[in-house]
């Protein structure tokens, strides 16, 4: 179709979404989204340049690739670019101490990291973490502050796991802003600045780049905003309505990352 040729011209790599496009995660482990895993090795058959993107924040980036490997994918720690270890490195290099109150799955990623005398609070998807206690100490660590700083990994509104859709970390960043009267940082989707750390990553200008993405508002949308383009997927935490999303429309709208994956190689430049 030439609507797609003309979508799709000049795309020179891909940025993938991990969670909802590659798998969907349980309590249990992970599972395949259907086609995914052949889909991911012809896209990296091609000439076309690959980075996966995540906002995961449960996993630390060994463990969640480790998991992506066991399920057949073909990917390294360093193709993948992830919020938590590029909150470590904000940390570091503005002297920075959090209170975490994150996942105890992503804490390793943490370990090189000052948490004495905190001067700052990181939010991440916490799950079962997120009660009132935890809540309610890092609002009075933000409260005693002079110069409160709030780092969200991330700010979605909810993710799919086998059993349905689970609430993500963006309304409990929204809690402690609303709270403390401040505006959180967000490290992750849809951050500009996380965007163009993965196109740095393999040397593409944002034209030349698409994402691909279950997420209308932090895949679709972050991406648009740096100047890409952007396909969702009606896999993971996809809803129809989405499509007539009163702020956000995709450049295009696919099944599943392997109808996309059919799309570029069809119709990208050779």
């Amino acid at each position: 179709m030439a609507e797609w040729a003309e979508r799709l011209t000049g795309v020179r790599g891909v940025l993938l979404d991990i969670s909802g496009v590659l798998c969907d995660s349980s309590a249990s482990g992970a599972t395949t989204i259907a086609g995914s895993v052949e889909a991911v090795a012809r896209l990296k058959r091609s000439p076309l340049k690959v980075r996966f993107c995540t906002n995961e924040s449960q996993k630390s980036l060994r463990e969640l690739v480790g998991v992506l490997q066991q399920l057949g994918f073909d990917i390294s720690e360093e193709e993948v670019t992830a919020p938590a270890p590029a909150t470590c490195q904000i940390l570091k290099e503005r002297g920075l101490r959090p209170h975490l109150l994150i996942h105890e799955g992503v804490r390793s990623e943490f370990d090189d990291i000052d948490t004495s005398n905190p001067n700052c609070v990181v939010i991440a998807d916490a799950g079962e973490a997120f009660s009132y206690q935890n809540m309610n100490r890092a609002f009075q660590v933000l409260m005693e502050l002079e110069n409160p700083v709030l780092i969200s990994l991330g700010k979605g509104r909810y993710y799919k796991e086998t059993s349905g859709l689970m609430l993500d970390v963006g309304g409990y960043m929204k809690a402690l802003e609303y709270a403390c009267g401040i505006k959180a940082e967000v490290v992750g989707k849809p951050s500009p600045e996380f965007f163009k750390s993965a196109l740095q990553a393999i040397g593409l200008e944002a034209h030349q780049a698409i994402m691909i993405g279950d997420d209308i508002v932090g895949d679709v949308g972050g991406a648009q905003q740096c100047g890409m383009r952007a396909l969702q997927v009606r896999t993971g935490k996809f809803r129809p309505g989405d499509e007539h999303h009163p702020e956000v429309q995709a450049d295009g709208y696919v099944d599943n990352l392997a109808e996309a994956v059919d799309l570029l190689l069809k119709y990208t430049d050779k």
